[in-house]
């Protein structure tokens, strides 16, 4: 019986090239994230250092086939629900305010900047500056969680203040992301548009995590009248992809759906007037118990994937305008993300810790590129410049962070 293809980049691989794939993947991405780990680097570099590595930038032995965009995906989504899991919602609640600024600083400098760079000093045209400094604004939300977690640094104030900047800087780069759609296609402003999906992803975030809430209720009262919990894990994964692409059809990251989903099962999450449909700790140690060995196996595909993303071998590194010009741009977008951790009150060192974190562009970045590449709003050379870019501050915040925040 032949095995069924499965479409990768460009071509189709059969099913078991893809099962050798990922054996080589997942092993090399354990191999080098506990080899950084041995040497005092945080283990996620280690991880996208082997997507390097095995991916189009080096070795060319692993494509970035959609079936890994799917698992990777995956890994993203369901780190983002055991985040959520794990916050507190009250502190979330009370630093909301600060997450709000270091988000909007976040995205507003490095995008104006971005743009600046572009347009008046380097002479690119409005549309591909635009994108140029698009791809500066969002921060990606997983490469900061997963360091602040292996730096056991999660439930801290200022990771929670990170945390809420991420997951709304996440939701601006894609606001940024439509309506630099919507103007590359018809070279006129949207606004009606923009304020539709803004309207579309508030109401999401208000309304998704009491409907997760309630629907965990009811898989509760049926597993403990069934008398078998088993049902729980299965059924809290449908509820976490269910939540990925309600979000996804509000217009909102998918990983804001897996993330609201985690907040509504979380020990923390109450609503208000309705205190019996708080969660049951039995449920709620079942769904953590079943989830975390997920995150283990799928969460490093997807850094692995960031790694493969890049394709280090479309720059030419002898031109003086590549270097110029990302140099310009990385200094843009280390100074944007690094100044807006100090907008809020508090030790320079928790400061830094802030605007470090939010530094990583990962395949946020990427997805910028690629769409401005698809348009032919930007040429070669400046995507080769946004991968590059990308490249260094998403290799550059594990390491500043692991400096500032080691004991």
């Amino acid at each position: 019986m032949a095995a069924a293809p499965v479409e990768g980049s460009g071509a189709g691989i059969d099913i078991h090239t893809l099962f050798l794939h990922l054996a080589i993947l997942l092993f090399s991405a354990k191999l080098f994230g506990t080899i950084f780990k041995r040497l005092g680097v945080p283990p996620v570099l280690g991880e996208v250092t082997a997507g390097v590595i095995l991916g189009q930038s080096l070795l060319g032995l692993i494509p970035l086939s959609e079936a890994i965009k799917v698992l990777a995906e995956l890994g993203v989504i369901l780190l983002l629900f055991e985040v959520g899991l794990e916050a507190d919602i009250h502190m979330l609640m009370r630093v909301g305010l600060w997450a709000s600024l270091v988000a909007t600083v976040g995205a507003a400098l490095p995008f104006a900047g971005g743009f600046v760079v572009s347009y008046y000093l380097f002479g690119l045209d409005l549309v591909a500056s635009l994108f140029m400094g698009g791809a500066l604004t969002a921060t990606s939300i997983g490469i900061t969680v997963r360091v602040l977690t292996d730096l056991g640094k999660h439930k801290e104030r200022f990771a929670q203040i990170v945390l809420g900047a991420a997951v709304l800087d996440d939701i601006m780069g894609v606001i940024i992301l439509a309506a630099l759609y919507e103007f590359a296609k018809t070279k006129s402003v949207h606004l009606d548009t923009t304020v539709n999906l803004v309207i579309h992803i508030a109401m999401f975030f208000v309304i998704a995590p009491f409907v997760a809430n309630i629907v965990a209720k009811l898989l509760s009262f049926i597993a403990k009248k069934a008398q078998d919990t088993d049902i729980i894990p299965a059924s809290v994964m449908a509820l976490i992809l269910l939540a990925a692409y309600s979000a996804h059809k509000f217009g909102s990251p998918s990983i804001l759906g897996s993330f609201t989903a985690g907040l509504a099962l979380s020990r923390r999450f109450v609503i208000p007037f309705a205190a019996a449909l708080k969660l049951e700790e039995g449920m709620i140690h079942k769904v953590e118990e079943s989830i975390k060995p997920l995150v283990w196996v799928l969460a490093p595909v997807f850094f692995v994937s960031v790694g493969l993303a890049l394709n280090l071998k479309a720059i030419d590194f002898s031109s003086t305008e590549f270097w110029t010009f990302s140099g310009a741009l990385i200094l843009v977008a280390i100074v944007g993300k690094v100044l807006s951790g100090f907008v809020v009150p508090g030790s320079l060192k928790e400061k830094a810790s802030i605007g470090f974190s939010m530094l990583p562009r990962g395949e946020v970045g990427l997805i910028f590129a690629e769409f401005g590449r698809s348009f032919h709003a930007i040429n070669e050379v400046e995507y080769a410049v946004i991968v590059f870019v990308v490249a260094i501050t998403t290799l550059l915040a594990p390491i500043v962070l692991n400096l500032l925040l080691k004991e």
